[in-house]
């Protein structure tokens, strides 16, 4: 059997008064996931344990099967992976970075250059560099956004930022979190590396031009989460399943690489609140004899809800609910639910548990009727953990192993 995993980001919420102390998933029009519920059996998701409010990092793993308290190190390496143009080694330090904009103090002035559309003359002239024998690997990502490496021997990811993320600070000097030998050298060619890069950043044509025509130039690589990549058995390894990842954002087409699933690139899946949610659903079912496994992430609820608009985020889970109904003649298991809760009173995560349901063949069906926080609470699935899921799926799918004789 075949199995997809669909993560609606962040779509879990809180009873909210405007709303007649309903959550966003409760007002929805939403007949393809209350469908899928109906048909199938439902729950509740601690995607890391009760009380434990998550990371989107942190949830992805641990729902996919690996143990962030074994595999999480830091965001940094899952945010690279999502560029495909960079292969990470063993042990290289891997950060967050954007391509900002300071004044001639080193002050931020916009920490996404005026979202800049993109940084690839700004990487170009700084990618390859080498300082105290460490190689820097700078490459575009979406936007204004980059993928930053450090290789080399003697690396620690035990260092700050050079980020302090609030418009009108300095830039920071990154300091080392430990008192080893490799935080204290690593931390020092980061701060060679933000001397250097901000020097031939300001001369740099494309970013001349750019001021002459009234836009910010991109004269600043602010970077932080530095981790370091370790890999972790693939889907693969552990199952034998041939998966793809089908997303728009850059971190969770880290998480499907750090996984071993091919990434599908998606005319129109921009992880933003324009995307193309059908076209992913349609990219799965042209590629459904090619693989046995796949996940499908949809980000705009979360966004939505960090925004702390209500309304938007009953948008987007009406538009996701549409482009589901695409997979309700999926021949195999369908699984939907969210990475955390994001409620729109908050404007961040929080620690609720989110819904799941499981639809497909030799599923046991429970009585709800309805895809949302209240009703999943009385599926027969109970309340389980992020760790869970994946080995249901797996059993389904018939890539389960027996645990004894």
């Amino acid at each position: 059997m075949k199995a997809v995993i669909v993560i609606m980001d962040g779509v879990g919420d809180r009873p909210i008064k405007e709303l007649g102390e309903k959550t966003p998933l409760e007002v929805a029009e939403s007949p393809n996931l209350d469908e899928i519920a109906r048909t199938g059996i439902t729950g509740l998701i601690d995607t890391i344990a009760p009380g434990i409010a998550p990371g989107s990092d942190t949830s992805h793993l641990s729902i996919f099967g690996l143990d962030p308290q074994v595999h999480y190190h830091g965001r940094g390496p899952l945010e690279v992976l999502g560029v495909k143009e960079i292969q990470l080694e063993h042990g290289d330090v891997a950060l967050r970075a954007n391509l900002g904009t300071v004044d001639d103090d080193l002050r931020i002035v916009d920490r996404r250059a005026g979202r800049i559309e993109t940084t690839e003359p700004l990487c170009k002239v700084l990618d390859g560099m080498t300082i105290d024998d460490a190689k820097v690997i700078l490459k575009p990502s979406a936007w204004y956004r980059a993928a930053f490496v450090l290789r080399g021997k003697g690396l620690s990811d035990r260092v700050g930022p050079n980020d302090p993320k609030k418009v009108g600070e300095r830039i920071l000097e990154v300091k080392p979190l430990d008192n080893s030998k490799e935080a204290k050298r690593t931390a020092g060619i980061l701060n060679e590396f933000t001397k250097l890069s901000y020097e031939k950043l300001k001369e740099l044509p494309f970013n001349k031009n750019r001021t002459l025509e009234g836009k910010l130039p991109g004269n600043m690589v602010l970077f932080r989460g530095a981790g370091t990549y370790v890999p972790a058995p693939t889907l693969q390894e552990k199952y034998g399943m041939k998966s793809a990842c089908i997303a728009g954002g850059g971190l969770y087409k880290g998480v499907g690489r750090y996984l071993g699933m091919d990434v599908i690139d998606v005319p129109g899946a921009t992880g933003r609140y324009d995307s193309d949610f059908g076209a992913k659903v349609r990219a799965l079912k042209d590629l459904k004899d090619k693989y046995d496994f796949f996940f499908v992430h949809m980000k705009a609820t979360d966004s939505a809800a960090e925004d702390g608009n209500y309304e938007l985020k009953i948008k987007m889970i009406e538009n996701m609910d549409k482009a589901l109904g695409g997979l309700l003649d999926f021949d195999g298991l369908l699984v939907v639910t969210g990475d955390h809760t994001t409620p729109c009173s908050l404007k961040k995560h929080s620690y609720e548990p989110v819904p799941v349901a499981m639809r497909g063949e030799g599923i046991r069906v429970d009585d709800v009727k309805a895809f949302d926080e209240r009703s999943c609470a009385k599926g027969a699935l109970h309340r389980i953990k992020g760790l869970d899921l994946m080995p249901m799926v797996a059993y389904h799918m018939g890539f389960s192993k027996l645990y004894g004789a």
